[in-house]
């Protein structure tokens, strides 16, 4: 970035920058019917002036709430940013929420508009009008099965923009009169939280914070407009406002959208983007997948991974990271990367990666070394929607599973007498929407924001380390630090392990739930011939539970050699009947457990691991796709596992 950059504060500008520098480079990728189709940022931007126009004219006020609703496509992304060019206030709602959480958002920000994607948004909208004082019209992108509809509040996309195209100069100065109003200060979008202690709070942050922190970004790791990124993930999340929306736009790099969720990982591997973003869980399932495709292959194929992959746990790491290592080791490393990394990275679509990272959750350390040692530069940050979520990054050469990485510029870190970690940042968010008391609460008078999560700077590398959200983190019985997260982390490396939740707060011990995954464990089942006819009765398998064991006490006993945290060893466990669902509330929609909303649900299940029941009679409330409610009975059996001292104090002994 140049030092005109300073005067960069609002996306219209941002956008101006980019037409002017790259007009004529790619700045927005669809695949669509099997065929990428391409947009310059000139195009984008001819575009995103003529939805702006059009929305004008269909009535959109300054200040007005415009509610984007669907699948990662252009046509949405530049819904955003029209939006933010007519003065009006984008509200990225996520495509799978529920008609009773899509209400809550809508009615909470008195949206007025809506852009969605296609009839399933349509639908949702239509069943909770009754509730929407003051909306007016929806916006469709996709025309599919809307053609009886009623149209009078009801507008194609293309019909939008061919107002813009046909506006005789009225529109274009109307338009060109609220862009120069616009300024830092301008509310930019309003995020809504995940909700993971209660109803999701909505986030106002301005042009000014959301691209103070993408400055940051860029600056940090030398984004340019060369650099491709894939947007995938939902663009109700921050995380991809941020990286899609703000790092796409401060970068001036090109957004690529996959077909669909189901295509995601081959369109992936065609476009091989420069910079790959994904929450923990899309890397847990990614090396899923990875151990499934091999337990399938030949022995020979089998037997030469395994081998490799023990050289590359050993010197992967320390060879990206250029650290002394053997020749002959080197030698072999290269080896298994012609016949066995290189080929596995291909099939992740990492081939071109430069930068990829993780955030929204920790991350356990054993699932991110395994992708280091495959030459992934995978890295972590650290951030949150009030923060515009970059706050911290990790450096190429100062990488560690443990931490987050180092403040970025504008930064200011502190830790709290109580562990929670506080922030000064250029991205900090200007209030909640019509919550003053929660604003106060999180933001001080001198502009230091709560996180909500313990942690410390690290003296030896100086890298802030969160331990865990900071309401989650107790003390067990004993006295001894319960952090559930940590443990959790640790179970879910294993494919076959989903989710896991972890509960001992004030307990003499510590107990779990799992949920298995389905995919590998179903791969596990049919390649050992055992038939099952639904979730529920794989989950109730003895010899899943069997398998599940092994796990649980595999990472008790890597627990055990840490004096902090062997006190977190598990000693009773079941496996759910069903898997946690954001449909149920259970966790959120970026798959964060509801941690207390689910202690209470399944308190009945709580009770039985801390008593001396062998199994426990439950029935749980579920909800269907179409939204209808259900009931689901189930015997669950509880599982002991193996409890071990703490290494050093079995040392010591001897």
């Amino acid at each position: 970035m140049q030092s005109s950059d300073v005067a960069l504060d609002t996306m219209p500008k941002l956008l101006e920058r980019n037409v002017a520098e790259f007009g004529d480079s790619p700045a927005y990728r669809e695949k669509d019917l099997g065929i990428w189709q391409t947009w310059t940022w000139k195009e984008a931007s001819s575009e995103v002036m003529n939805l702006a126009k059009g929305l004008i004219d269909l009535g959109t006020k300054e200040g007005d709430h415009v509610a984007v609703i669907g699948r990662n496509r252009p046509y949405l992304y530049w819904s955003l940013l029209a939006i933010q060019h007519i003065g009006a206030v984008p509200v990225p709602v996520y495509q799978d929420a529920v008609a009773e959480e899509m209400e809550y958002i809508l009615t909470h920000c008195n949206a007025t508009y809506a852009i969605v994607g296609d009839q399933e948004q349509v639908d949702k909208i239509y069943e909770i009008s009754g509730s929407l004082k003051g909306f007016k019209d929806i916006v469709y992108v996709d025309p599919k099965g809307l053609r009886k509809y009623d149209k009078t509040k009801l507008h194609d996309f293309d019909s939008i923009i061919k107002r813009g195209e046909n506006d005789a100069g009225q529109l274009t100065n109307q338009l060109e009169s609220r862009i120069a109003k616009i300024n830092g200060d301008t509310t930019c979008v309003l995020c809504y939280t995940s909700g993971t202690t209660g109803k999701s709070k909505g986030v106002v942050q301005t042009h000014k914070s959301i691209i103070g922190a993408s400055m940051a970004a860029v600056e940090f790791d030398q984004f340019n407009n060369r650099d491709s990124i894939l947007s995938y993930l939902p663009m109700a999340w921050v995380g991809d406002f941020m990286i899609s929306v703000g790092l796409g736009m401060a970068a001036g790099g090109c957004i690529n959208c996959p077909e669909g969720p189901d295509t995601m990982q081959p369109d992936l591997r065609e476009i091989g983007p420069s910079f790959f973003f994904g929450p923990p869980p899309l890397w847990e399932r990614l090396k899923t997948s990875v151990y499934i495709r091999i337990e399938d292959a030949s022995p020979i194929k089998k037997m030469a991974f395994h081998y490799f992959m023990d050289t590359a746990s050993k010197v992967g790491k320390d060879i990206m990271e250029k650290k002394p290592v053997r020749i002959w080791d080197r030698l072999k490393y290269s080896l298994g990367n012609l016949i066995i990394f290189g080929p596995l990275k291909n099939m992740l679509g990492m081939s071109n990666v430069r930068i990829a990272y993780t955030a929204g959750e920790a991350i356990s350390s054993e699932l991110f070394d395994f992708y280091r040692s495959l030459g992934i530069n995978l890295k972590q940050l650290y951030g949150q929607t009030e923060a515009s979520v970059f706050l911290t990054m990790q450096g190429n050469d100062e990488v560690y599973s443990d931490t987050v990485g180092k403040p970025l510029k504008g930064v200011e870190l502190k830790i709290a007498d109580s562990g929670e970690v506080l922030y000064r940042a250029p991205g900090t968010f200007k209030e909640y929407y019509k919550n003053p008391k929660a604003t106060t609460e999180t933001k001080d008078k001198d502009g230091w924001v709560a996180t909500g999560d313990a942690g410390y700077m690290d003296d030896e590398t100086g890298q802030l380390r969160i331990i865990d959200r900071a309401k989650d983190v107790g003390k067990l019985k004993s006295g001894a630090l319960f952090a559930p997260k940590y443990v959790e982390n640790k179970l879910k490396f294993f494919p076959n392990i989903l989710e896991a939740v972890l509960f001992g707060d004030g307990k003499e011990n510590c107990v779990a739930f799992l949920n298995i995954d389905l995919t590998a464990v179903g791969n596990w089942a049919e390649r050992n011939n055992i038939s099952y006819a639904s979730y529920q009765e794989l989950a109730a398998n003895g010899e899943v539970g069997k398998i599940l064991k092994e796990h649980v006490e595999a990472v008790n006993m890597d627990l055990a050699k840490d004096s902090m945290m062997s006190g977190c060893q598990i000693r009773r466990f079941l496996v759910l009947h069903k898997e946690l669902d954001p449909d149920d509330g259970e966790i959120t929609r970026t798959r964060k457990v509801k941690r207390s909303f689910v202690a209470e649900k399944y308190s009945d299940l709580v009770s039985a691991l801390y008593s001396d029941k062998t199994s426990i009679a439950t029935k749980t409330e579920v909800t269907y796709e179409d939204g209808r409610k259900g009931y689901l009975e189930a015997t669950l059996g509880i599982v002991d596992a193996t409890l071990y001292e703490l290494q050093q104090q079995s040392e010591n002994a001897a």
